[in-house]
């Protein structure tokens, strides 16, 4: 009988434990935020799609390690680079990455992290244009994207040189518009520029003029994550990590 009894004890204690840990598990799970991420999947290696539609890049996997290092889940919102600041600003999303610049202009209206890429701009070209400096520039068309600080570059050089800006919605136009001669210069990130130099065969030169301030996440207005978010950038930059991940996105640029 007391082995019996022994052996019904030990059931119903394992039984106990098990309705803890389960317990203690779901309230783990509703404890877990949700990190929402503003981004223009349009701005590859940082961000873009993959033939399933998925969103990958740079700017993907930094999101990711930061909310995994922050306990939260990541959530992805694509949206028009243009409306990103806007975003941030009614508290539809959390964060962007989006290869933002942390301007002067957009630190009035959102808060920014420390940079964590700095890459410069670069004017693109058709292979056998005859347009090799921003004197050439005279009397061209040159593409934007909306929102960039290769739109209000443009215009400041726009000051000393005469051409005509468009500004377009996105990368994948500005490249298209290119290619079918509709402008005759695409202005745009490094990074990104250098891959469609070698994937499309195009041809470009850097801007010597501006200096870009690095690319930052960005942040509502008082946001109590700029730190927390510092805290993990600067800890990837020590551990190795930040290395890894432009080793794997950005070596080719």
């Amino acid at each position: 009988m007391k082995k019996s009894f022994l052996f019904i004890t030990i059931i119903f204690t394992l039984i106990i434990m098990a309705a803890c840990s389960n317990a203690n598990n779901q309230g783990a799970n509703k404890q877990q935020k949700v990190l929402t991420m503003g981004t223009s999947a349009d701005f590859a290696p940082f961000e873009s799609t993959d033939p399933s539609g998925k969103i990958i890049g740079f700017d993907v996997d930094l999101a990711n390690y930061i909310a995994k290092q922050l306990g939260d889940k990541l959530e992805i919102k694509d949206m028009k680079f243009d409306g990103l600041v806007g975003a941030l600003q009614t508290k539809r999303v959390d964060v962007v990455l989006a290869g933002m610049s942390a301007t002067e202009k957009r630190k009035k209206n959102v808060d920014f992290s420390t940079p964590y890429n700095r890459s410069g701009e670069m004017f693109l070209t058709l292979k056998d244009s005859k347009i090799k400096t921003i004197d050439d520039l005279k009397g061209t068309a040159v593409g934007v994207q909306l929102g960039t600080i290769q739109e209000e570059g443009a215009k400041k050089l726009q000051e000393k040189i005469n051409f005509d800006v468009k500004p377009l919605d996105n990368s994948t136009t500005l490249i298209q518009e290119l290619l079918s001669k509709r402008i005759q210069v695409a202005y745009m990130d490094k990074s990104v520029a250098t891959g469609y130099i070698q994937k499309q065969g195009l041809a470009g030169f850097d801007d010597p003029t501006s200096s870009s301030p690095g690319m930052a996440v960005a942040f509502p207005k008082g946001s109590k994550l700029v730190n927390d978010v510092n805290k993990v950038l600067k800890q990837m930059e020590q551990n190795g990590k930040m290395k890894e991940l432009k080793d794997k996105w950005l070596k080719n640029q």
